[in-house]
């Protein structure tokens, strides 16, 4: 697995327009077809255009990995009808107030890391959905867990300020090593500027050398 620096929008925040697995990465319609394919190549999957709620911050407002997707109630039908079409995955739209799905949940194919401010049925359909095992907690006193830790099958990079033993829960459930990390020189929402199955690493432009020795340290080794 290779560590590549990537912008989308001529900007770092990788993680909030786009949203990848093992299979297929989803960008925003009117992305340029030649950086599309790109980054395809970098990550080892097929491509798609789509949008979610008719906006470009598709990563900011689903969840996906392996087995399945959700989506916001706010999405349109023809959206959760081109993932039915397109991917081969579970598709799901989840009836909460939060329509950030991307920010709330952190989800890998073992477990899923979601946000106290979901409800127990929330949390049943994302389980149901993704086939994971879910637990609520905060991380670092955020609510929004998805915006704070990512993770593939192998790793994780968290929250700097992440408390060890909540670490300790989440390697548990997702069977991962979790690695404290920033990204694009500082910024604490991990999320933001990561894009990571398991073929591969894509960070924001402006991640640092020590950052990206944290993240070897969780996904690579």
């Amino acid at each position: 697995m290779d560590i590549i620096k990537y912008d989308v929008y001529r900007g770092p925040n990788i993680g909030v327009y786009t949203k990848v697995n093992d299979s297929v990465i989803l960008l925003p319609m009117g992305y340029a077809q030649s950086k599309a394919e790109k980054l395809a190549k970098y990550l080892g999957v097929e491509y798609r255009f789509m949008s979610i709620a008719n906006t470009r911050l598709i990563g900011a407002l689903c969840v996906m990995n392996n087995k399945g997707i959700l989506i916001p109630k706010t999405a349109y039908q023809d959206e959760f009808d081109f993932l039915k079409n397109e991917t081969d995955l579970e598709v799901g739209v989840l009836d909460s107030k939060l329509s950030a799905l991307g920010n709330v949940i952190c989800t890998n194919d073992k477990g899923a890391v979601v946000s106290p401010w979901l409800s127990p049925q929330d949390c049943k359909n994302i389980s149901d959905v993704l086939g994971v095992e879910v637990i609520q907690k905060k991380i670092a006193g955020f609510n929004q867990t998805g915006a704070v830790m990512v993770a593939n099958n192998s790793g994780a990079a968290i929250h700097p300020e992440a408390d060890e033993e909540d670490m300790k829960t989440f390697s548990n459930l997702l069977g991962v090593k979790i690695e404290q990390c920033s990204i694009n020189n500082g910024i604490p929402y991990v999320a933001s500027g990561i894009l990571v199955n398991n073929h591969s690493l894509v960070v924001g432009s402006l991640t640092t050398g020590p950052e990206i020795m944290m993240l070897t340290r969780a996904f690579l080794n």
